[in-house]
């Protein structure tokens, strides 16, 4: 298994390999509304970020599959809550929600998606935990800390993948990653950050050893 560089966040449990197989994961269903989501049983992580923040391509890697969750040339298109479950198991589910705030769609239908995306993430009592991506060069925009604070008041698990890691030097994004912690010392209790590339598969390990622990976790156990 890679080693986590140092300085990023230590794994749940390093000395093993992901005990979920993602590359087993398949499409489940779309949904427009909260209403509309699956059954709210089992256990669910969900993947959120900015539309320009590489989101899908960040599930495409730890699922490793080329068009999972599809990727456009156009952030923003996918305006769906998209569930896929793991290992044919309906009770352990990955969740892309919509992209956010680049899309350029009207007013309306992003406060529209604002608000569907706020239901799902207040109200979905499956959520294990929130995988939120940042662009490793934009990191902590406005949509993000917003984010944020939401876990911060449901008490929510966070996951923070900062993106497109290889677009920059070693050093610079060792820096960058340095300045996300410290300016998330409020939130360390429940957020970690690591960070990623889905071009050089750099955290894919990691960040798969974080989904299990969510998603293996029995809060009745």
């Amino acid at each position: 298994m890679q080693a986590a560089p140092p300085g990023d966040d230590p794994l749940p449990h390093s000395d093993a390999m992901p005990r979920l197989n993602y590359h087993t994961a398949r499409f489940l269903t779309s949904s427009p509304t909260l209403e509309q989501c699956p059954p709210d049983a089992g256990a669910e992580v969900a993947f959120a970020g900015r539309s320009n923040a590489g989101k899908s391509s960040a599930i495409n890697a730890l699922t490793q599959q080329k068009a999972l969750a599809r990727t456009s040339r156009t952030p923003g298109r996918t305006q769906l809550i998209n569930f896929f479950t793991v290992a044919g198991d309906a009770d352990r589910r990955l969740v892309d929600l919509p992209g956010y705030g680049y899309a350029k769609v009207p007013e309306k239908v992003k406060l529209e998606w604002q608000r569907h995306l706020s239901d799902y993430l207040r109200a979905r009592r499956s959520l294990r935990g929130v995988v939120l991506m940042m662009d490793v060069r934009h990191p902590l925009t406005e949509f993000d800390q917003m984010m944020l604070g939401w876990a911060d008041e449901q008490d929510m698990p966070v996951r923070i993948l900062l993106t497109k890691a290889d677009k920059l030097k070693p050093g610079a994004a060792r820096g960058a990653l340095q300045q996300v912690r410290h300016r998330l010392q409020e939130w360390e209790d429940l957020v970690s950050v690591q960070l990623f590339s889905a071009l050089k598969r750099q955290g894919v390990d990691e960040a798969a050893a974080q989904l299990d622990a969510w998603l293996l976790d029995d809060p009745a156990g």
